[in-house]
């Protein structure tokens, strides 16, 4: 059964930074392009940045400069390094495939920026 684990989140001022962590179980990870997706209240879900099994990445404009994805496929985990955070970046965070369907979603993991 496919589990994915979300962490790092926080509450941060303006201009800082946060590091998001997934983990993945129960899938053969390296086989699946995976996205960050994130959902403020009101809003709805959307892909902020997604990375292929050998490393192309694609940003969402809003976070283009300021977010970073990475993924480790021998520790089945995917990374997502968040600097010059926005207020505008607050929101849930979750992990998922970024291809042709996703799996079921993790619990996430709360980014809030303010001051």
């Amino acid at each position: 059964q496919v589990q994915l684990v979300e962490s790092g989140g926080g509450l941060v001022q303006p201009g800082g930074s946060l590091r998001l962590s997934c983990a993945a179980s129960g899938m053969i990870f390296n086989l699946y392009r995976m996205g960050w997706y994130r959902q403020a209240p009101g809003k709805e879900r959307e892909l902020v940045a997604a990375i292929t099994s050998y490393g192309s990445t694609n940003y969402a404009d809003s976070v283009k400069g300021r977010f970073t994805i990475s993924r480790d496929n021998a520790k089945n985990t995917v990374y997502l390094q968040m600097n010059s955070l926005k207020p505008e970046d607050t929101a849930l965070y979750y992990c998922n495939r970024a291809d042709s369907s996703t799996w079921g979603w993790g619990q996430g993991t709360q980014v809030t920026v303010s001051s």
